[in-house]
């Protein structure tokens, strides 16, 4: 099985930077890592670069120019140029736990997509943060909270069963799929712009076309750094787009990541 991590950043290279310094420390690496960057600026650029030959696995730098949030396209056109047969999500302001990567893959099934949590990193932290460079962190760790996420303890996680019920822990910065189940889809939905139910109106075509999910505890951890939520200003229309998925069972939808097939 071949694999590929996607990471989505904007504009926010202080933060990136530690999640690539997270990747160093990998116990596994996926085929490739993507960074899915929605319109950030040349710092980002040039911070990417220094990363380039750091990892044993091809790093690639996936831009588009900044046009408001636009998180659905940056997404389909990543996982459309991916050569991974398994996509592996995360945010750029999520810090991999070493054996993040290692738990997606040990845990990937036909027919299943899995979804972690994120232990929160304290807002008070954050100076410390960035100053240290931390990327790992205890269970006492003062500058976490939600810690019983911090708890890796695979025979645990193992216990979970899937299901065909929208999770509302569900976040798409902690989440894992078969990419041929992401293009049954049509992939992202890129009628959602702006902040809000992007990921679970993907999750619910999926699995309106049978794909059930699975919730990695205690497995697949990773640490959120703290930031201002973004705007909400789309959220109703974002909803109802969702209400539509769920109401009338829909599997795949128009505006999606076929386009970029076809381009290619």
């Amino acid at each position: 099985m071949t694999s590929t991590l996607v990471i989505t950043t904007y504009n926010w290279p202080e933060a990136l930077e530690l999640v690539l310094n997270s990747l160093m420390n990998l116990s596994a690496f996926p085929s490739e890592i993507i960074i899915a960057d929605d319109g950030s600026g040349d710092e980002t650029a040039e911070m990417i670069r220094a990363y380039e030959n750091s990892f044993p696995v091809p790093l690639v730098h996936l831009w588009h120019e900044d046009d408001g949030f636009r998180r659905t396209v940056i997404l389909n056109k990543a996982i459309s140029m991916a050569k991974g047969d398994y996509i592996i999500q995360l945010d750029g302001d999520c810090i991999m736990h070493k054996h993040f990567v290692r738990d997606h893959l040990k845990m990937a099934e036909k027919g299943i997509y899995l979804y972690g949590s994120r232990v929160t990193i304290r807002e008070n932290y954050l100076s410390d943060l960035f100053k240290k460079k931390t990327t790992s962190f205890s269970f006492l760790d003062k500058g976490i909270k939600k810690r019983t996420r911090n708890l890796h303890i695979p025979f645990l996680g193992r216990l979970y069963k899937s299901n065909n019920e929208l999770s509302g822990k569900l976040r798409g910065c902690n989440l894992s799929y078969w990419k041929s189940d992401f293009m049954a889809v049509n992939g992202y939905n890129e009628d959602m712009t702006g902040w809000g139910r992007e990921d679970s109106e993907l999750v619910v075509r999926m699995m309106n076309n049978g794909i059930l999910g699975k919730r990695l505890r205690y497995l697949g951890i990773i640490y959120h750094i703290f930031h201002i939520e973004k705007s909400k200003e789309r959220l109703d229309i974002n909803d109802a787009i969702q209400k539509r998925a769920i109401d009338n069972e829909i599997r795949r939808c128009e505006n999606g990541v076929d386009k970029y097939l076809k381009a290619s």
